[in-house]
C-alpha cells in the first residue's frame, strides 16, 4: 500500500510538471521573456553603461514610440492580413502635426491633426482589402509609397525643426515618482497597450478579429460583418502608427519626412517575435510588447558596445530568424504533446 501511495505521488507530481511544461511551452511570451532576461544580464556583464539611468530611460522612450506602432501592425496581422505602410505613416503624423504647430494652430489641433492622418491611411487601407478584396501586401505598399511621398513633397524633403517645447515634452519629458522617472511617452504606450488587450480579450470585437483568420467563412455564414472589421482593424493601425509617430517626433524634436523609414519589417518582425503567428489567430499584446523590448535591447547594447552598424543589421536578423525557428519548434512540441 506505502508503495503504491508513493507510486501515485510520483505520478501525480509528474503530472503536474508537465502541465506546467505545458504551460510555459505553450505561451510565446514567456519563451521571449526568458530571453530577454539572459539578454539583458548578458549586456549588463558586457557593458557597464547598460543599466545606467540615462540609457535606460533613453531604451524606454524607444520602446514607447516602436510598441505602439507594432500593437497597431499585430492586430492587422491576427485577421491575417499585413500593414507595410506604417513607417510612411508615422513619419506623415508626425509632418502634418508639425505643419500645423508651425501654422500656429495649437497643440490640440495638431496633434489631432496627425491622429486623423494614420486613421485616413489605414481607413483606405482597410476599404481597399475588405471593399475591393484586394491583396493587404500590395494595397499597404502602395499606401507607404503614396504617404511616404506625401511626406516628402509637403515640405520638399526638407525637415521641420524648432518645435514647441509643449510638444516635444510628450516625447522627452520623465515624469518624477520617488527616486525614479518615468517616460511620459511609456506612461502613453503602457495606457494605449492597456486599452488595446481589453479591446482584444474582453469585447465581441476583439473574438472576432481572433476568429476572422481562422474561419472567416464562419462568421460570414453566422451574419457578422468580416469586411466591417476588417476596416475597423486597419483604421486602428493607422490611428496607432499616427500615434506612434507623433511620440517619435516629439522625442526626435524634428518632423523629417524620412522619418522611420525602412522600419515597417522592424515593426512587424517585433510583433512576430513576441509571439504574433503571421497565418493570423494567435498573439497577445505582452507579448508584442516584450518582443519590442528585446529587439531594442539588443540594438542598444551593440551601440553601447561598439559594433559597426552594418553588423546590427546582420545579428539582428539573425536573432529573428532564431527567434521564429524557436517559435516553430514550439508549435510541433505542442502538437506532440
Amino acid at each position: 500500500m506505502a508503495n503504491r501511495a508513493v507510486i501515485q505521488e510520483v505520478g501525480s507530481t509528474t503530472s503536474r510538471l508537465r502541465q506546467l511544461l505545458n504551460a510555459v511551452v505553450g505561451r510565446q511570451e514567456l519563451v521571449i521573456l526568458g530571453v530577454l532576461a539572459l539578454a539583458a544580464l548578458t549586456l549588463s556583464l558586457l557593458s557597464e553603461n547598460f543599466f545606467q539611468s540615462t540609457n535606460l530611460l533613453n531604451l524606454a522612450r524607444g520602446v514607447s514610440w516602436f510598441a505602439v506602432a507594432a500593437l497597431g501592425v499585430s492586430m492587422v496581422i491576427l485577421i491575417g492580413g499585413i500593414d507595410l505602410s506604417v513607417g510612411a505613416v508615422m513619419a506623415l503624423s508626425g509632418l502634418v502635426c508639425a505643419l500645423m504647430l508651425r501654422a500656429g494652430l495649437g497643440l490640440p489641433v495638431a496633434i489631432g491633426a496627425g491622429l486623423l492622418t494614420g486613421t485616413t491611411v489605414g481607413l483606405l487601407n482597410g476599404l481597399l482589402v475588405a471593399r475591393f478584396n484586394l491583396q493587404p501586401f500590395i494595397v499597404t505598399l502602395g499606401t507607404m509609397g503614396v504617404a511616404r511621398g506625401l511626406a516628402l513633397g509637403l515640405t520638399n524633403g526638407a525637415p521641420i525643426r524648432d518645435l514647441p517645447p509643449s510638444f516635444r515634452a510628450i516625447g522627452q519629458y520623465d515624469l518624477p515618482l520617488g527616486p525614479f522617472s518615468l517616460p511620459v511617452s511609456l506612461l502613453i504606450m503602457l495606457c494605449l497597450a492597456g486599452m488595446v488587450a481589453l479591446l482584444l480579450e474582453r469585447t465581441v470585437l476583439g473574438r472576432y478579429i481572433y476568429a476572422l483568420a481562422r474561419d472567416e467563412q464562419a462568421l460570414l455564414l453566422a451574419g457578422i460583418p468580416t469586411g466591417r472589421i476588417k476596416l475597423i482593424v486597419y483604421a486602428l493601425s493607422g490611428l496607432l502608427a499616427g500615434c506612434s509617430g507623433l511620440i517619435m517626433t516629439a522625442w526626435l524634436g524634428v518632423a523629417a519626412p524620412t522619418a522611420a523609414d525602412g522600419y515597417e519589417l522592424d515593426i512587424i518582425a517585433a510583433a512576430v517575435i513576441g509571439g504574433t503567428s503571421l497565418f493570423g489567430g494567435e498573439g497577445s499584446v505582452p507579448g508584442v510588447v516584450i518582443g519590442t523590448l528585446l529587439m531594442l535591447i539588443l540594438r542598444n547594447g551593440m551601440v553601447l558596445l561598439g559594433l559597426p552598424a552594418y553588423w546590427q543589421i546582420g545579428a539582428i536578423g539573425v536573432m529573428i530568424l532564431t527567434l521564429v525557428l524557436v517559435d516553430h519548434l514550439r508549435r510541433s512540441r505542442l502538437r506532440g504533446l
